[in-house]
């Protein structure tokens, strides 16, 4: 394809089923150490650089990867892939298992043969992996031996399944291979290195190809000046390595540091809280939903070591954001990203921060509202958050790219407004919007009120289709425990908050919110939910 190097790739589906050039977005460089070499393998600038006695990764059991430990198995599981396993530069590997140092390893090891690395979800089941299979002609699966089994049910043609994890001769870590370095594949810095699919809450999902030096770009941006983690931080968080907000969290950024990561397979609420006093974690990547949660169990639990939150995966409340700050007094670092980008592109830090906002472009990024022809909006007139910088949406054979990509942009389907010093407040995503009687109501808007009862835990707000006012305002609420539902009391404590057209006609109280594997509301699901179990008031 013309303007890209030379590529290293044997099999060549990745590059051939690129976007045509004048789908893709306007790429800018901005930054001096985004001008990366022509020829430049991730996996390899990853593994450079930290002394090999320096830890690299952390087990709930107490075990603990140095980096020359972590070069050691790479090098020899790249010996694996590209011998006895039969990986060419270019093949798609699948990796699915849950978050441990052996699936990381796994990845770059992928990366450093010059092979794309397609890494998945251990929820997701076997329709989605077959879909995802077809979509990215996989042929080569790393599979840890506990997850193993919906990828089997999944019966993808031609797939060879190597799981690693268990006792068996064949078992991926016990393959015979040489006890010597592995030379990086010579990939170009434009050279696929992964496909992430995205998450699938409107239908079928999208693989989003990514180049080399995308994967530096997200360490070198958001991590290297929100972020700005030392040497000595051991980064840990809820989003699983399939999810890329937990590739860059929990591999990437501490890798590009030189520091460490506590690689957790269960980390939901209740387990992140004991291994931030366990293992002294000081950088946390998770979701507003559980920061919340969090904050009824901070009692008993040392948060000390912490300097540094991050929350991404959806909106997080300014109530929210408050009441963590309260109680620990740290300031949680808000952001947004995308697969299709990666990884954050607005952010902010430290005194930069303004609660309810998602704060500004991350340097090295550009970001604007547009109206549905482009045209950018006044400041303080909500607009379609369009964004570009060094890595842009590249969907794998999907006509959804010119929906994504328009005038140069990537489009991400948010509705934002800009405020006068460049400070970016969500306001809802874009079909998220309720117009109830000629008023425009964003849901989020709704959803944060309610977040400021003290019985609501989680809440959900949607439209839905009405004669009389084209819609109504419908809410989904997880009450915490010993709550009574009471829909009544909610509608006159938001009616307090808010003006009375935005109070819910419905209040719908249920166990759990649907979401998909990677944590994010499954919006669709609500709209349509007639059948969903729960108390209608």
């Amino acid at each position: 394809m013309a303007g890209l190097h030379r590529s290293a790739h044997v099999d060549t589906f990745a590059r051939d089923h690129l976007p045509p050039p004048d789908q893709w977005p306007e790429l800018v460089f901005d930054l001096p150490e985004l001008h990366y070499p022509d020829r430049l393998n991730a996996a390899a600038e990853l593994l450079t650089g930290p002394d090999g006695d320096r830890p690299v990764f952390h087990t709930p059991a107490g075990d603990t990867w140095t980096y020359a430990t972590l070069r050691a198995h790479v090098d020899r599981l790249a010996h694996v892939l590209t011998g006895e396993l039969g990986v060419v530069p270019g093949n798609r590997v699948l990796l699915r298992g849950p978050t441990t140092p052996w699936l990381a390893a796994c990845w770059l090891a992928v990366l450093k043969a010059g092979a794309v690395a397609v890494t998945v979800l251990a929820q997701q089941r076997p329709h989605e992996l077959r879909t995802m299979c077809e979509i990215a002609e996989v042929r080569h699966a790393l599979c840890d031996v506990r997850a193993v089994d919906d990828l089997a049910k999944a019966e993808v043609p031609g797939l060879r399944i190597t799981t690693y994890g268990g006792d068996g001769p064949d078992d991926l870590l016990r393959r015979p291979a040489p006890g010597t370095p592995y030379p990086a594949a010579d990939t170009a810095a434009d050279d696929v290195a992964l496909i992430a699919f995205t998450s699938g809450t409107t239908g079928r999902p999208k693989g989003c190809l990514h180049f080399h030096r995308d994967v530096l770009a997200i360490a070198d941006t958001f991590s290297a000046h929100v972020l700005r983690p030392h040497e000595d931080d051991v980064f840990a968080g809820s989003p699983p390595l399939g999810f890329t907000f937990g590739l860059g969290g929990l591999v990437v950024f501490p890798m590009r540091a030189g520091a460490s990561a506590l690689l957790l397979e269960q980390a939901g609420p209740k387990q992140l809280l004991p291994a931030i006093a366990k293992h002294r974690v000081s950088v946390l990547f998770t979701a507003p939903t559980a920061y919340r949660a969090m904050l009824d169990a901070l009692d008993g639990h040392d948060v000390s070591s912490l300097r540094r939150c991050v929350s991404a995966g959806e909106n997080l409340p300014a109530a929210t954001w408050r009441a963590w700050h309260e109680r620990t007094g740290l300031r949680v670092i808000n952001g947004i990203g995308a697969t299709e980008l990666l990884h954050i592109f607005i952010s902010a830090a430290d005194e930069r921060i303004r609660p309810g906002t998602t704060g500004v472009a991350v340097p090295g990024w550009q970001a604007r509202v547009v109206d549905a022809e482009g045209r950018e909006v006044p400041d303080g007139e909500p607009g379609l958050l369009a964004v570009r910088g060094p890595v842009g949406c590249r969907y794998l054979g999907d006509p959804r790219q010119r929906d994504y990509v328009r005038h140069g942009w990537n489009v991400t389907g948010d509705t934002y407004v800009r405020d006068a010093e460049g400070y970016f407040r969500y306001v809802a995503r874009a079909d998220d919007m309720i117009i109830s009687a000629g008023y425009n109501i964003a849901g989020p808007e709704v959803e944060e009120a309610l977040l400021r009862h003290p019985d609501v835990l989680e809440t959900a707000v949607v439209g839905r289709a009405d004669e009389a006012r084209g819609q109504v305002v419908v809410a989904y609420a997880v009450l915490r425990e010993g709550a009574r539902p009471d829909a009544e009391a909610l509608r006159a404590f938001v009616k307090a908050e808010l003006a009375p057209y935005k109070c819910p006609r419905e209040i719908v109280f249920l166990d759990a919110l649907p979401r998909t594997a990677t944590g994010k509301l499954q919006r669709f699901r609500l709209r349509g939910a007639g059948d969903l179990p729960g108390d209608r008031q």
